[in-house]
Parts: structure tokens; sequence; C-alpha cells
């Protein structure tokens, strides 16, 4: 999980952006282009924020800080570790229980087996998807918008740049940001 201090938001107004940076920075300036309508993307995940803008920007600045979370019964919260559910067959189980440390253990040291080994295919995947969400929410209007996204998809670079060229720049610069994390290309 990534350091709340390290997410990073950008507010468009319009076609426009207006403010790049720490949650409280983006809320603070979307603040100050009230009352014009704004969106705000996770630069991360590509997914829309919504911002309660009532009150003073120090109101909403104050409504982003986390709210206390509720004391949990299972698992070791102090060092981040949560108890769920994890539906297996008996076979499973069955080796599980027979690996050094436990289930537990065994199902971190899978995860982060496979996390280090799809790491490259995962990163192209969420920039991919990122791309086109921040896409199908500020740009479905623009010339060009699908044959962006089936460039997107296909890893063509080179043609998604030439057909969001034309694109508000502001547009553009995001979505290619956004892309670039997708690694290689092939």
């Amino acid at each position: 999980m990534s350091d709340p201090a390290d997410e990073t938001f950008t507010a468009f107004a319009g076609h426009r952006a207006v403010a790049r940076g720490t949650a409280s920075d983006v809320a603070r300036a979307a603040h100050g282009h009230l009352p014009n309508a704004l969106l705000v993307f996770d630069d991360a995940t590509g997914r829309q924020v919504d911002l309660d803008l009532r009150g003073s920007a120090d109101d909403v600045v104050a409504r982003l800080a986390p709210s206390p979370q509720p004391k949990a019964g299972r698992g070791r919260p102090k060092l981040g570790v949560v108890a769920r559910e994890v539906t297996l067959l008996p076979r499973h189980w069955d080796w599980l229980a027979g690996q050094p440390g436990g289930a537990s253990a065994a199902l971190r040291r899978l995860v982060d087996q496979a996390r280090r080994q799809g790491s490259g295919a995962d990163q192209a995947r969420r920039a991919q998807e990122a791309a086109h969400r921040v896409m199908t929410a500020i740009a479905g209007d623009l010339p060009d918008y699908e044959d962006a996204l089936r460039a997107l998809y296909a890893g063509d670079r080179p043609r998604l740049h030439s057909l969001i060229a034309a694109w508000p720049a502001d547009v553009g610069a995001y979505v290619s940001r956004l892309a670039a994390a997708e690694g290689p290309q092939e």
C-alpha cells in the first residue's frame, strides 16, 4: 500500500488542469475555483475523487483527514494485519498446513512472489486502466476518442500520442503521463 503522503491528485475545470498535488493542495485550489464544475482524479488510479467543497477552504481540508478506525477484534491492526476470509478447497488447506510458518505465512510468501513476477504486466494494466478512466471522464467527447482508446490498449504509443495531439493540451498531457507508466513499448 502506498504512503498517503505520496498520493497526488489532479483537478480539471473543463479541459484545463487547475491543480496538481496532495489531496489538501488540490482541495484548496478546487475550492478557489468554485462555482466552476471540477473533476478531480487520483493520479495513481485515474479514478474520480469527490471532494466536499462546502464551507471554507480550511473546512474542506479538515474533512479530508482520515476518520478514526474502529477497534478491530481480529488480526494485528497495529502492524496493518487485518483478518479476512479466504475460501479454498480442502487440498489447498492441507498443502498450506504443511508449509513452514503456517497458512498465513505461506499465503503472504505466495502473494509477494506473484507481485514480484507480475509487476511489469500489472503496472501496464493499471496504467491503461487509469488512462482509460480519465479519457472516459474528460475526453469522451473529443475527436478520435475511440481510436485513442484502441491505441492505448494496443500499446501503440506513437499512434496514441498522434491522436491526442489535437486534444486540449492539459488533457493530452495528463493522459500521456498516465499511459507512460505502461512500460516498454513492444
